[in-house]
């Protein structure tokens, strides 16, 4: 096997680049900015230009809101933006809703642990675009406004709506609970209130219950005023600003190596304590334990049900699936995956840099002290690069532009999170269920606005309850669930002719049950200790213990059981409705007849 360590330089040179960059460190090291320092409950300079581009971001996007909202006259601009979205526009607002915090933060500072192991994190979600690709012309052919269009078309439409919308909220919501209290955590980590400090008077609970409410009201006044089309600008914004801001970091980390980036891998390597293994697989993912070969092999296991929950999971996940029916056509949607593709791929050959970069230039040590999640890596690695190219001037407007483009990153998903889920609601739901897909369009758009801002509140009061819990373990949990709930549904619509309304129910309701029950006994719930310190790493508190599987990631065992319920439950019933289906193929190839849909 090919590892990053086969790339790195001879023990010499590595040693002497290793040298220099280490004094290069130390001499900025004691500088009169520092991030732990300053942030420690005083106004400082990266304060304030933090707040100061946060409040440019949140300004211009407004405005755009305002503007969309004059344009949103109907169902279709406001669930699909008019489909008047070219596919450059729409592979930047696919990019925008796909690089969440998790991947521009979450990712770079596994990496800077991990070494290795976090960058396997980089090849699961880049790798899942190649299955989306497919997708993507079948579903904008096939489809109007969101996922259950695809099944209804075939099928009994009330039932297999209802089963789409509980499934498309409940990914959702995981996923917005979870990116709420990250912009939560991570306002109170960048303000140095995790250890007791307070900013303007307020504690570390209440800074992070403010941002979460703000961040909160924020996206339901996007969802509410300017539907897809101010979301689909806010993804466009937020993703030339986050690809803007990670190039220069990349441009500034292999600055600091002469642009060799075998030097830094082997000063990452050296920094991080781990030596070769930091470059080698193992670290943390599929980790060999000695004389326990059953929890190797679970260990194994594990790391493969993460990449299927990575891989098929972005297939299906509800606010990606809804921007394919934003752009004019089957070939347009097509294409602008094409160029998501090429963008999400740049920015995670990047993160390599930022993660490897800031292992070499920050050290491991001085990131585990600030936030042991990782979180904090690339906050870091921005204001040290800062220091070293402008002195402390330069370390506060780096970390304040950082800081921004990572709360930007947080709000543009979860308005992208809100609109599917309160879409689904309103046009599933309300219009197709209790309307008996007889609406009039005005009383549609209302339930979608009102839906936007119940569901947004929700997820404010969730996330305000959780911000003390440890809910890193909802994103995959929202993965997991689209992987085995929505694609057995959306492959055996689209691809076998027997498949019907018993098999949708079946596969979303098992699937999502699998899903849940698995995670419920696993150790991510209940009964997982730090190896050392005995220190409780579960959900549940220490005394309840109700582990039974000893995998985190479910997606292994609940894939399976998603197809195999939907492919049990429609040979159980006796629908059949061979004409649909050929309509539906012809439709999928050609686009034929897809705005006359119900």
């Amino acid at each position: 096997m090919i590892t990053l360590s086969d790339l790195t330089p001879g023990a010499a040179g590595g040693a002497a680049a290793g040298d220099g960059i280490a004094r290069a460190t130390l001499d900025h090291a004691v500088g009169s900015f520092d991030l732990a320092g300053v942030l420690g409950g005083r106004f400082g300079a990266a304060h304030g230009w933090t707040l100061a581009l946060c409040a440019v971001f949140v300004l211009v996007t407004l405005a755009v809101t305002v503007r969309a909202r004059r344009t949103t006259r109907g169902a279709v601009d406001y669930y699909a933006g008019g489909r008047g979205f070219s596919s450059t526009q729409n592979g930047l607002a696919l990019t925008g809703d796909y690089l969440s915090a998790a991947s521009f933060l979450g990712i770079a500072g596994m990496i800077a642990l991990q070494g290795y192991d976090g960058f396997l994190y980089s090849i699961g979600f880049l790798v899942a675009w190649l299955l989306v690709l497919p997708m993507a012309q079948l579903m904008r052919n096939t489809g109007r406004f969101t996922m259950a269009d695809l099944p209804a078309f075939r099928m009994r439409r009330m039932r297999v709506r209802l089963a789409c919308t509980v499934s498309t909220v409940t990914v959702c919501v995981f996923y917005l609970v979870a990116q709420m209290v990250g912009a939560g955590a991570l306002v109170a980590v960048l303000l140095g209130l995790h250890e007791g400090g307070t900013f303007l008077g307020l504690s570390a609970g209440q800074a992070r219950s403010g941002v979460i409410v703000l961040v909160g009201v924020l996206m339901i006044v996007y969802v509410m005023y300017g539907g897809m089309k101010a979301a689909t600008w806010l993804q466009i914004i937020k993703a030339v600003v986050l690809l803007g801001a990670t190039g220069l970091l990349t441009v500034l980390v292999l600055a600091q190596f002469s642009f060799d980036p075998r030097a830094l891998l082997t000063e990452a390597a050296q920094a991080s304590g781990h030596g070769r293994a930091f470059l080698e697989p193992g670290l943390r993912l599929g980790v060999e334990v000695p004389g326990d070969p059953a929890r190797t092999m679970f260990n194994k296991l594990d790391l493969i049900s993460l990449g299927l929950a990575l891989v098929l999971g972005t297939v299906a996940l509800p606010h990606i699936l809804i921007r394919f029916y934003t752009v004019p056509d089957g070939r347009a949607a097509r294409t602008s995956v094409n160029r998501a593709i090429v963008m999400v791929g740049a920015f995670y050959l990047m993160t390599l840099a930022l993660g490897f970069g800031a292992a070499a230039l920050v050290g491991s040590d001085r990131i585990l002290g600030l936030d042991p999640s990782g979180n904090s890596a690339v906050p870091m690695l921005a204001e040290e690069l800062g220091r070293l190219v402008a002195g402390p001037v330069g370390a506060a407007v780096l970390l304040a532009l950082i800081s921004a483009v990572a709360l930007a990153t947080i709000l543009a998903v979860i308005a992208s999170l809100t609109l599917a889920s309160s879409s689904s609601i309103a046009h599933d739901l309300f219009g197709h269920i209790l309307m008996w897909g007889r609406p009039r369009e005005s009383q549609e758009m209302g339930v979608a606005r009102f839906a936007a801002c119940a569901v947004g509140g929700t997820a404010i009061v969730l996330a305000i309850r959780a911000q003390e819990l440890n809910v890193a373990f909802l994103v995959g949990l929202a993965f997991a669930i689209a992987a085995a709930a929505n694609l057995p549904v959306i492959v055996l619509t689209l691809f076998w002719r027997r498949f019907n309304t018993r098999g949708v129910e079946w596969g979303i309701y098992g699937g999502l049950s699998c899903t849940l029950v698995l995670m419920l006994f696993s150790p991510v719930m209940s009964g997982k200790t730090h190896p050392v310190t005995g220190e409780n790493l579960s959900v549940l508190p220490a005394w309840i213990d109700i582990q039974l599987i000893p995998m985190e990631n479910p997606a292994l065992f609940a894939v399976p059981v998603g197809f195999l319920c939907a492919v049990v439950g429609s040979l159980l019933s006796d629908e059949r409705d061979t004409s649909r289906y050929t309509e539906l193929r012809v439709r999928s190839l050609t686009g034929w007849g897809t705005e006359s849909s119900p």
